[in-house]
Protein backbone atom coordinates (compact mmCIF):
# COMPACT_ATOMS: atom_id res chain seq x y z
CA UNK A 1 0.00 0.00 0.00
CA UNK A 2 3.28 1.71 0.47
CA UNK A 3 2.55 3.47 -3.28
CA UNK A 4 -0.95 4.13 -3.04
CA UNK A 5 -0.45 5.91 0.91
CA UNK A 6 2.11 8.24 -0.87
CA UNK A 7 -0.20 9.58 -3.21
CA UNK A 8 -2.30 10.34 -1.14
CA UNK A 9 -0.24 11.50 1.54
CA UNK A 10 0.91 13.91 -1.90
CA UNK A 11 -3.07 14.41 -2.35
CA UNK A 12 -4.14 15.63 0.76
CA UNK A 13 -5.45 18.73 1.22
CA UNK A 14 -7.58 21.74 3.17
CA UNK A 15 -10.93 22.30 1.71
CA UNK A 16 -9.77 25.48 0.64
CA UNK A 17 -6.60 24.42 -0.58
CA UNK A 18 -8.43 21.66 -2.50
CA UNK A 19 -10.59 24.41 -4.01
CA UNK A 20 -7.98 27.15 -4.86
CA UNK A 21 -7.32 26.15 -8.31
CA UNK A 22 -10.66 26.53 -9.75
CA UNK A 23 -11.07 29.24 -12.36
CA UNK A 24 -13.77 32.11 -13.12
CA UNK A 25 -16.42 30.42 -15.35
CA UNK A 26 -15.91 26.74 -14.43
CA UNK A 27 -18.75 24.38 -14.68
CA UNK A 28 -18.97 22.01 -11.31
CA UNK A 29 -21.18 19.12 -10.69
CA UNK A 30 -21.29 17.64 -7.33
CA UNK A 31 -21.97 14.10 -5.44
CA UNK A 32 -26.01 13.74 -5.51
CA UNK A 33 -27.89 13.43 -2.01
CA UNK A 34 -25.94 11.43 0.55
CA UNK A 35 -22.81 12.22 -1.32
CA UNK A 36 -22.89 16.05 -1.06
CA UNK A 37 -19.64 17.07 -0.33
CA UNK A 38 -19.94 19.59 2.50
CA UNK A 39 -16.59 20.94 3.17
CA UNK A 40 -15.75 21.44 -0.27
CA UNK A 41 -18.66 22.98 -1.42
CA UNK A 42 -18.31 25.14 1.50
CA UNK A 43 -14.90 26.28 0.08
CA UNK A 44 -16.57 27.10 -2.94
CA UNK A 45 -18.98 29.23 -1.61
CA UNK A 46 -16.21 30.99 0.52
CA UNK A 47 -13.98 31.68 -2.26
CA UNK A 48 -17.41 33.54 -4.42
CA UNK A 49 -18.80 35.57 -1.11
CA UNK A 50 -14.78 36.42 -0.93
CA UNK A 51 -15.26 37.64 -4.49
CA UNK A 52 -12.39 35.69 -5.93
CA UNK A 53 -14.35 33.40 -7.61
CA UNK A 54 -17.35 34.19 -10.68
CA UNK A 55 -19.33 33.27 -13.14
CA UNK A 56 -19.76 30.18 -12.01
CA UNK A 57 -22.08 27.54 -13.46
CA UNK A 58 -23.23 24.34 -10.85
CA UNK A 59 -25.51 21.10 -11.40
CA UNK A 60 -27.27 19.40 -8.97
CA UNK A 61 -29.96 17.09 -8.86
CA UNK A 62 -32.49 16.53 -6.02
CA UNK A 63 -29.87 18.72 -4.01
CA UNK A 64 -30.01 18.84 -0.66
CA UNK A 65 -29.32 20.83 2.54
CA UNK A 66 -25.48 21.15 2.36
CA UNK A 67 -25.76 22.53 -1.39
CA UNK A 68 -28.35 24.78 -0.17
CA UNK A 69 -26.73 26.33 2.65
CA UNK A 70 -23.70 27.20 0.29
CA UNK A 71 -23.50 26.88 -3.43
CA UNK A 72 -27.42 27.23 -4.20
CA UNK A 73 -27.55 29.96 -1.64
CA UNK A 74 -29.33 32.79 -2.94
CA UNK A 75 -27.06 35.29 -1.83
CA UNK A 76 -24.82 33.60 -4.53
CA UNK A 77 -27.03 34.52 -7.60
CA UNK A 78 -25.15 36.95 -8.90
CA UNK A 79 -21.91 34.86 -9.42
CA UNK A 80 -23.44 31.16 -9.61
CA UNK A 81 -25.33 30.09 -11.76
CA UNK A 82 -27.44 26.77 -10.46
CA UNK A 83 -29.02 24.57 -12.83
CA UNK A 84 -31.25 21.30 -11.75
CA UNK A 85 -31.19 18.51 -13.27
CA UNK A 86 -34.32 16.89 -10.73
CA UNK A 87 -35.80 19.73 -8.26
CA UNK A 88 -36.21 19.31 -4.20
CA UNK A 89 -37.53 21.54 -1.90
CA UNK A 90 -34.19 22.44 -1.29
CA UNK A 91 -34.77 24.90 -4.67
CA UNK A 92 -37.73 24.75 -5.90
CA UNK A 93 -38.84 28.06 -5.22
CA UNK A 94 -35.50 29.56 -6.59
CA UNK A 95 -36.16 27.57 -9.70
CA UNK A 96 -40.23 29.14 -9.60
CA UNK A 97 -38.59 32.89 -8.95
CA UNK A 98 -36.39 31.91 -12.15
CA UNK A 99 -32.99 32.15 -10.23
CA UNK A 100 -32.15 28.53 -10.83
CA UNK A 101 -32.61 26.56 -14.39
CA UNK A 102 -34.25 23.53 -14.45
CA UNK A 103 -32.56 21.05 -17.10
CA UNK A 104 -35.29 18.62 -18.74
CA UNK A 105 -33.90 14.98 -19.29
CA UNK A 106 -34.52 11.27 -18.71
CA UNK A 107 -32.13 10.20 -15.88
CA UNK A 108 -29.90 7.48 -17.81
CA UNK A 109 -29.15 9.77 -20.68
CA UNK A 110 -27.17 11.90 -18.01
CA UNK A 111 -23.65 10.62 -18.38
CA UNK A 112 -23.68 11.22 -21.73
CA UNK A 113 -24.96 14.45 -21.42
CA UNK A 114 -21.84 15.36 -19.09
CA UNK A 115 -19.53 13.43 -21.80
CA UNK A 116 -20.89 14.88 -24.91
CA UNK A 117 -23.14 17.97 -24.32
CA UNK A 118 -21.06 20.18 -21.72
CA UNK A 119 -17.49 20.43 -20.50
CA UNK A 120 -17.43 19.00 -16.82
CA UNK A 121 -14.44 21.49 -15.48
CA UNK A 122 -14.45 20.43 -11.59
CA UNK A 123 -16.31 17.39 -10.22
CA UNK A 124 -16.77 17.45 -6.19
CA UNK A 125 -18.06 14.53 -4.50
CA UNK A 126 -17.86 12.65 -1.06
CA UNK A 127 -16.31 8.76 -0.91
CA UNK A 128 -15.49 6.02 1.26
CA UNK A 129 -11.82 5.81 2.55
CA UNK A 130 -9.16 4.33 0.52
CA UNK A 131 -9.07 0.34 0.33
CA UNK A 132 -5.47 -1.36 0.68
CA UNK A 133 -5.37 -1.10 -3.48
CA UNK A 134 -6.34 2.39 -3.61
CA UNK A 135 -9.69 2.36 -4.30
CA UNK A 136 -12.19 4.72 -3.13
CA UNK A 137 -15.96 4.17 -3.55
CA UNK A 138 -18.31 5.90 -5.39
CA UNK A 139 -20.85 4.86 -2.07
CA UNK A 140 -24.54 5.70 -2.13
CA UNK A 141 -24.10 8.25 -5.59
CA UNK A 142 -23.27 6.63 -8.45
CA UNK A 143 -25.60 7.37 -11.16
CA UNK A 144 -23.98 10.50 -12.94
CA UNK A 145 -21.46 11.65 -10.66
CA UNK A 146 -18.97 8.39 -11.35
CA UNK A 147 -19.21 9.71 -14.88
CA UNK A 148 -18.84 13.17 -14.60
CA UNK A 149 -15.31 12.54 -12.33
CA UNK A 150 -14.35 10.93 -15.13
CA UNK A 151 -14.65 13.52 -17.40
CA UNK A 152 -13.74 16.59 -15.43
CA UNK A 153 -10.94 18.54 -15.85
CA UNK A 154 -10.24 18.32 -12.28
CA UNK A 155 -11.56 15.79 -9.87
CA UNK A 156 -11.82 17.03 -5.97
CA UNK A 157 -13.21 13.86 -3.05
CA UNK A 158 -14.35 14.10 0.21
CA UNK A 159 -13.34 11.02 2.01
CA UNK A 160 -15.82 10.11 4.87
CA UNK A 161 -15.63 7.29 7.26
CA UNK A 162 -19.54 7.21 7.20
CA UNK A 163 -19.44 6.84 3.56
CA UNK A 164 -20.19 3.11 2.62
CA UNK A 165 -17.82 1.13 0.46
CA UNK A 166 -19.55 -0.27 -2.33
CA UNK A 167 -18.98 -3.17 -5.11
CA UNK A 168 -19.92 -3.33 -8.35
CA UNK A 169 -18.86 -0.52 -10.61
CA UNK A 170 -18.41 2.22 -8.08
CA UNK A 171 -14.72 2.11 -7.62
CA UNK A 172 -12.22 5.47 -7.88
CA UNK A 173 -8.24 5.11 -8.09
CA UNK A 174 -6.24 7.57 -6.50
CA UNK A 175 -4.31 7.88 -9.70
CA UNK A 176 -7.99 9.08 -10.71
CA UNK A 177 -7.72 11.72 -8.25
CA UNK A 178 -6.65 15.26 -8.30
CA UNK A 179 -7.04 16.32 -4.35
CA UNK A 180 -8.29 14.61 -1.44
CA UNK A 181 -10.01 16.11 1.19
CA UNK A 182 -11.14 14.79 4.75
CA UNK A 183 -14.21 15.36 6.63
CA UNK A 184 -15.81 12.58 8.83
CA UNK A 185 -19.26 14.18 9.41
CA UNK A 186 -22.23 12.19 9.71
CA UNK A 187 -24.26 11.90 6.05
CA UNK A 188 -27.56 13.38 4.98
CA UNK A 189 -30.15 10.97 6.31
CA UNK A 190 -33.48 11.05 4.44
CA UNK A 191 -36.78 9.28 6.24
CA UNK A 192 -39.77 8.56 4.20
CA UNK A 193 -42.91 10.44 4.98
CA UNK A 194 -45.34 8.78 7.34
CA UNK A 195 -47.61 6.11 5.54
CA UNK A 196 -51.44 7.51 4.80
CA UNK A 197 -54.84 5.50 5.15
CA UNK A 198 -54.67 5.16 1.01
CA UNK A 199 -50.85 3.66 1.22
CA UNK A 200 -51.80 0.38 2.94
CA UNK A 201 -54.79 0.35 0.13
CA UNK A 202 -52.38 1.04 -3.02
CA UNK A 203 -49.94 -1.00 -1.40
CA UNK A 204 -51.73 -4.04 -0.98
CA UNK A 205 -53.35 -4.21 -4.43
CA UNK A 206 -49.99 -3.74 -5.72
CA UNK A 207 -48.33 -6.47 -4.24
CA UNK A 208 -50.56 -9.07 -4.96
CA UNK A 209 -49.89 -8.77 -8.15
CA UNK A 210 -46.00 -8.94 -8.09
CA UNK A 211 -45.50 -12.63 -8.44
CA UNK A 212 -42.39 -14.50 -6.62
CA UNK A 213 -38.76 -14.07 -8.60
CA UNK A 214 -39.77 -11.30 -9.95
CA UNK A 215 -37.08 -8.08 -9.53
CA UNK A 216 -39.10 -4.93 -8.05
CA UNK A 217 -38.03 -1.12 -8.66
CA UNK A 218 -39.55 0.77 -6.37
CA UNK A 219 -39.36 4.81 -6.42
CA UNK A 220 -38.93 7.14 -3.14
CA UNK A 221 -41.90 7.85 -0.55
CA UNK A 222 -44.85 6.05 1.27
CA UNK A 223 -46.63 4.53 -1.76
CA UNK A 224 -43.20 2.61 -2.40
CA UNK A 225 -42.82 2.17 1.60
CA UNK A 226 -46.34 0.86 1.53
CA UNK A 227 -45.65 -1.75 -1.08
CA UNK A 228 -42.71 -3.04 0.33
CA UNK A 229 -44.15 -3.65 3.28
CA UNK A 230 -46.81 -6.27 1.56
CA UNK A 231 -44.23 -8.08 0.09
CA UNK A 232 -43.23 -9.12 3.07
CA UNK A 233 -44.63 -12.81 2.52
CA UNK A 234 -42.94 -13.26 -0.95
CA UNK A 235 -40.27 -15.02 -2.09
CA UNK A 236 -36.65 -15.11 -4.30
CA UNK A 237 -37.67 -11.42 -5.24
CA UNK A 238 -34.76 -9.30 -7.28
CA UNK A 239 -33.71 -5.81 -6.92
CA UNK A 240 -33.02 -3.55 -9.58
CA UNK A 241 -33.71 -0.15 -8.62
CA UNK A 242 -33.07 3.48 -9.29
CA UNK A 243 -33.01 4.28 -5.73
CA UNK A 244 -32.50 1.79 -3.16
CA UNK A 245 -34.65 3.17 0.42
CA UNK A 246 -35.33 1.32 3.77
CA UNK A 247 -38.43 -0.61 2.23
CA UNK A 248 -36.16 -2.49 -0.06
CA UNK A 249 -33.29 -3.10 2.69
CA UNK A 250 -36.23 -4.11 4.70
CA UNK A 251 -37.03 -7.17 2.26
CA UNK A 252 -33.10 -8.13 2.20
CA UNK A 253 -32.99 -8.35 5.79
CA UNK A 254 -36.08 -10.74 5.92
CA UNK A 255 -34.76 -13.11 3.46
CA UNK A 256 -37.53 -12.21 0.85
CA UNK A 257 -35.03 -10.39 -1.73
CA UNK A 258 -32.90 -12.92 -2.45
CA UNK A 259 -31.98 -12.28 -5.80
CA UNK A 260 -31.99 -15.98 -7.02
CA UNK A 261 -34.12 -15.78 -9.89
CA UNK A 262 -32.57 -12.55 -11.58
CA UNK A 263 -31.64 -13.21 -14.86
CA UNK A 264 -29.27 -10.28 -14.85
CA UNK A 265 -26.80 -9.36 -12.14
CA UNK A 266 -28.36 -12.45 -10.31
CA UNK A 267 -28.03 -12.68 -6.46
CA UNK A 268 -27.22 -9.28 -6.45
CA UNK A 269 -29.13 -6.01 -5.53
CA UNK A 270 -28.51 -3.20 -7.84
CA UNK A 271 -28.95 0.39 -7.85
CA UNK A 272 -27.54 3.90 -8.57
CA UNK A 273 -28.63 5.95 -5.70
CA UNK A 274 -28.83 4.71 -1.94
CA UNK A 275 -30.90 7.37 0.20
CA UNK A 276 -32.28 6.57 3.67
CA UNK A 277 -31.19 6.19 7.23
CA UNK A 278 -27.65 5.64 9.00
CA UNK A 279 -28.72 2.12 8.79
CA UNK A 280 -29.09 1.32 5.09
CA UNK A 281 -25.51 2.99 4.93
CA UNK A 282 -24.35 0.95 7.43
CA UNK A 283 -26.14 -2.27 5.95
CA UNK A 284 -24.73 -1.55 2.38
CA UNK A 285 -20.73 -0.91 4.01
CA UNK A 286 -18.45 -3.66 2.08
CA UNK A 287 -21.90 -5.95 1.74
CA UNK A 288 -20.58 -7.97 -1.43
CA UNK A 289 -24.59 -8.52 -2.32
CA UNK A 290 -25.35 -4.84 -3.09
CA UNK A 291 -24.07 -3.40 -6.25
CA UNK A 292 -23.79 0.28 -7.42
CA UNK A 293 -23.69 0.95 -10.67
CA UNK A 294 -23.59 4.32 -13.55
CA UNK A 295 -27.17 5.35 -14.10
CA UNK A 296 -26.48 4.92 -17.76
CA UNK A 297 -26.82 1.22 -17.20
CA UNK A 298 -29.49 0.89 -14.55
CA UNK A 299 -32.18 3.28 -16.24
CA UNK A 300 -31.58 1.95 -19.23
CA UNK A 301 -34.20 0.79 -20.82
CA UNK A 302 -33.33 -1.88 -22.49
CA UNK A 303 -30.80 -3.35 -19.68
CA UNK A 304 -33.85 -3.08 -17.31
CA UNK A 305 -36.06 -5.35 -20.12
CA UNK A 306 -32.80 -8.07 -19.49
CA UNK A 307 -34.63 -8.99 -16.04
CA UNK A 308 -37.77 -11.31 -16.18
CA UNK A 309 -41.06 -10.39 -14.36
CA UNK A 310 -39.63 -6.83 -13.97
CA UNK A 311 -42.27 -4.67 -11.99
CA UNK A 312 -41.45 -1.15 -11.73
CA UNK A 313 -43.17 1.24 -8.79
CA UNK A 314 -43.70 4.94 -9.13
CA UNK A 315 -46.20 7.68 -8.01
CA UNK A 316 -47.31 10.07 -9.74
CA UNK A 317 -49.21 13.58 -8.69
CA UNK A 318 -52.43 13.21 -11.72
CA UNK A 319 -53.62 11.28 -14.77
CA UNK A 320 -55.62 12.85 -17.63
CA UNK A 321 -58.57 10.84 -19.06
CA UNK A 322 -56.72 10.15 -21.73
CA UNK A 323 -53.53 8.46 -19.67
CA UNK A 324 -51.47 10.52 -19.95
CA UNK A 325 -49.32 11.08 -16.40
CA UNK A 326 -47.55 14.43 -14.40
CA UNK A 327 -45.22 13.15 -12.05
CA UNK A 328 -43.20 16.28 -11.62
CA UNK A 329 -45.27 19.47 -13.04
CA UNK A 330 -47.55 21.36 -9.99
CA UNK A 331 -49.44 24.69 -9.32
CA UNK A 332 -47.74 26.06 -13.07
CA UNK A 333 -43.71 24.78 -12.40
CA UNK A 334 -41.28 22.77 -12.05
CA UNK A 335 -42.05 20.46 -9.08
CA UNK A 336 -39.28 17.66 -8.95
CA UNK A 337 -38.52 16.22 -12.47
CA UNK A 338 -38.92 12.87 -14.54
CA UNK A 339 -35.92 11.43 -12.95
CA UNK A 340 -36.25 7.75 -14.27
CA UNK A 341 -39.82 7.21 -14.51
CA UNK A 342 -40.23 6.56 -18.06
CA UNK A 343 -37.14 4.80 -18.00
CA UNK A 344 -38.63 2.37 -15.69
CA UNK A 345 -41.96 2.38 -17.39
CA UNK A 346 -40.98 0.97 -20.28
CA UNK A 347 -37.90 -1.12 -19.14
CA UNK A 348 -40.89 -2.84 -16.98
CA UNK A 349 -43.16 -3.54 -19.77
CA UNK A 350 -41.06 -4.81 -22.35
CA UNK A 351 -39.45 -7.29 -19.97
CA UNK A 352 -40.91 -10.91 -20.16
CA UNK A 353 -43.42 -10.59 -17.92
CA UNK A 354 -43.01 -7.35 -16.84
CA UNK A 355 -45.18 -4.89 -15.29
CA UNK A 356 -45.45 -1.31 -14.28
CA UNK A 357 -47.40 0.55 -12.52
CA UNK A 358 -48.05 3.79 -11.37
CA UNK A 359 -49.68 5.07 -7.98
CA UNK A 360 -51.52 8.04 -6.62
CA UNK A 361 -53.88 9.04 -4.63
CA UNK A 362 -57.23 9.83 -6.14
CA UNK A 363 -57.60 13.04 -3.93
CA UNK A 364 -55.59 16.38 -3.02
CA UNK A 365 -56.07 19.14 -0.39
CA UNK A 366 -58.61 16.94 2.46
CA UNK A 367 -60.73 16.04 -0.83
CA UNK A 368 -61.47 19.05 -2.32
CA UNK A 369 -59.24 18.20 -5.78
CA UNK A 370 -59.44 15.46 -8.01
CA UNK A 371 -56.16 13.86 -9.43
CA UNK A 372 -57.89 12.62 -12.09
CA UNK A 373 -58.55 15.82 -14.58
CA UNK A 374 -60.37 15.94 -18.11
CA UNK A 375 -57.06 17.46 -19.35
CA UNK A 376 -54.02 19.04 -18.26
CA UNK A 377 -53.51 22.40 -17.67
CA UNK A 378 -52.10 24.76 -20.06
CA UNK A 379 -48.14 23.99 -19.81
CA UNK A 380 -48.31 21.36 -17.38
CA UNK A 381 -45.80 18.51 -18.32
CA UNK A 382 -46.45 14.63 -19.61
CA UNK A 383 -43.91 12.67 -17.26
CA UNK A 384 -45.17 9.20 -19.38
CA UNK A 385 -46.87 9.77 -22.23
CA UNK A 386 -50.31 7.93 -22.49
CA UNK A 387 -48.95 5.36 -25.01
CA UNK A 388 -46.79 4.46 -22.36
CA UNK A 389 -48.98 3.87 -19.24
CA UNK A 390 -49.61 0.23 -18.41
CA UNK A 391 -51.22 0.30 -14.76
CA UNK A 392 -52.81 2.61 -12.57
CA UNK A 393 -53.22 2.51 -9.18
CA UNK A 394 -55.20 4.24 -6.57
CA UNK A 395 -56.73 3.54 -3.35
CA UNK A 396 -60.35 2.71 -5.30
CA UNK A 397 -58.99 0.15 -7.47
CA UNK A 398 -56.03 -0.92 -10.30
CA UNK A 399 -56.48 -1.00 -14.06
CA UNK A 400 -54.81 -1.63 -17.04
CA UNK A 401 -54.55 0.87 -20.17
CA UNK A 402 -52.35 -1.21 -22.22
CA UNK A 403 -54.41 -2.64 -25.63
CA UNK A 404 -57.90 -0.76 -24.96
CA UNK A 405 -59.63 2.17 -26.92
CA UNK A 406 -59.77 5.83 -25.66
CA UNK A 407 -63.72 5.54 -24.81
CA UNK A 408 -62.45 2.07 -22.66
CA UNK A 409 -59.39 3.71 -21.50
CA UNK A 410 -61.61 7.03 -20.22
CA UNK A 411 -63.72 4.95 -18.64
CA UNK A 412 -61.50 2.56 -16.38
CA UNK A 413 -59.27 6.07 -15.38
CA UNK A 414 -62.77 7.61 -13.93
CA UNK A 415 -63.46 4.11 -12.08
CA UNK A 416 -60.02 4.57 -10.04
CA UNK A 417 -61.22 8.61 -9.03
CA UNK A 418 -63.03 9.66 -6.49
CA UNK A 419 -66.10 9.32 -6.12
CA UNK A 420 -67.02 12.56 -5.78
CA UNK A 421 -65.50 13.72 -8.95
CA UNK A 422 -66.91 10.67 -11.34
CA UNK A 423 -69.87 12.42 -12.53
CA UNK A 424 -68.05 15.32 -13.94
CA UNK A 425 -65.71 13.50 -15.21
CA UNK A 426 -68.17 11.53 -16.88
CA UNK A 427 -69.64 14.29 -18.38
CA UNK A 428 -65.99 15.50 -19.36
CA UNK A 429 -64.94 12.79 -21.30
CA UNK A 430 -68.25 13.21 -23.27
CA UNK A 431 -67.66 16.93 -24.35
CA UNK A 432 -63.95 15.13 -25.32
CA UNK A 433 -65.87 12.94 -27.59
CA UNK A 434 -64.29 9.74 -25.51
CA UNK A 435 -67.68 7.94 -24.98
Amino acid sequence: MGTHDAAYRRKLATAEKAVRRIRDGATIVHGLAAAEPPALLGAIADRARAGTLKDLKVYSLLPMSHAAKTVLSADLSDCIQPYSWFVSGSDRNMVRAGLHYFVPNYFHQIPRLCREFMTVDVAVTTVSPMDNAGYFSFGTANDFTSTAARVAGRLIVEVNENMPRVFGDALLHISEVDAVVENHVPLLESVPPKTKPEDALIGGRIAEMVPDGATIQLGYGGIPNAVAQYLAGHKDLGIHTEVLGPGMIDLIEKGVATGKRKTLHPRKTVFTIALGTRHIYEFMNDNPSIESYPVSHINDPAVIAQNERMISINSILEVDLLGQCNAEYLAGSQYSGTGGQLDFVRGAFNAPGGKSFLAFYSSAKDGRISRVVPRFAEGTVVTTPRMDTHYLVTEHGVINLKGKSTKDRALDIISIAHPKFRDDLLREAENMYLL
